[in-house]
């Protein structure tokens, strides 16, 4: 995909959230426009999917992308989940009767039966128990050959790692969390974790120029 084609669905995508003020609608373009997972998901094709559902959906920028990407085509089922309240207001606002926004706990909220999962920059709130059931309940959730993608920094990574974890605490303590607790893995740790819940698995770097180690997993569930 090009940059102009990209630039052009990124903007129709934001066209969405007019009603956020300036600030806000700043940063929601810049992190549309800057992350380059948003790009890679649209060249692997997550657009063509009937159903899919977004996991810590945020203030539902990926889901309002993929609707861009659509374009005339039929719209697709989009799902998102979101524990953050203010958050998931703003995903329902934006993307209205497009799209079904729950706010709800990842630990315990349902998982529709679909084709794609994104799971972006999110496990890592999660405790390793509650991990290790959202896999196998993602896994419940669709058919064989569906899609989980999972981005996550890489806990081996050395300096890369350290960066993404400075920034996490700093993040937290900003929102009050002084005591908020990670549950970070290795890339390869990961892996076998997917692998373990009837996934294949491949890896890509997904950091896009800045000092995270972050890595993009695409899942393939199995038979």
């Amino acid at each position: 995909m090009s940059d102009a084609t990209f630039d052009r669905l990124a903007d129709e995508a934001m066209t969405r959230y007019a009603g956020a003020t300036r600030t806000a609608h700043g940063i929601l373009r810049g992190k549309l426009r800057a992350d380059p997972v948003y790009r890679e998901l649209l060249h692997r094709g997550i657009d063509a999917a009937p159903r899919i559902v977004d996991l810590g959906c945020g203030r539902g920028l990926l889901l309002s992308l993929i609707l861009a990407a659509r374009g005339s085509r039929a719209r697709p089922s989009l799902h998102g989940i979101e524990i953050d309240p203010a958050a998931a207001l703003v995903a329902g606002r934006a993307l209205g009767d497009a799209a079904t926004i729950v706010e709800g706990d990842l630990a315990d909220e349902p998982i529709p039966p679909c084709d794609v999962v994104t799971l972006l920059d999110v496990a890592h709130y999660l405790p390793v128990p509650v991990q290790e059931d959202l896999l196998a309940r993602i896994r419940a959730a669709l058919p064989p050959g569906g899609r989980l993608f999972v981005r996550e920094a890489d806990a081996a990574a050395g300096a890369g790692f350290l960066a993404v974890r400075a920034a996490e605490r700093l993040a937290a303590i900003a929102r009050g969390e002084i005591f908020r607790r990670f549950a970070y893995r290795s890339t390869a740790e990961w892996s076998r974790r997917l692998e373990a819940a009837g996934f294949s698995v491949a890896t890509a770097p997904m950091s896009g120029g800045t000092p995270f180690a972050n890595v993009l997993m695409e899942a393939r569930a199995g038979a």
